[in-house]
């Protein structure tokens, strides 16, 4: 299984974007790793947000290779 593990500011910052951000892919995004921290598997993340598989994995990807200045894949 695969998880991202989030710091405390990562969390913070995560939420704020949920709450805040006009953009409907960044809340799903943010969200979408909000709930795997939560330990949520890649499928249910992938049927929560109606999603492909493969999609959740390039979130991770992106967030592994960036943190918080990683950007949501909108195409």
């Amino acid at each position: 299984m695969r998880y991202i593990k989030l710091k405390t500011e990562d969390i913070e910052l995560l939420e704020l974007l949920v709450k805040t951000s006009t953009n409907n892919t960044i809340r799903k995004h943010s969200q979408c790793l909000l709930l795997s921290h939560q330990r949520r598997t890649i499928i249910d993340l992938s049927m929560i947000f109606n999603i492909d598989r493969k999609t959740v994995e390039r979130w991770f990807n992106s967030w592994n290779l960036d943190g918080a200045n990683s950007r949501p894949i909108t195409s």
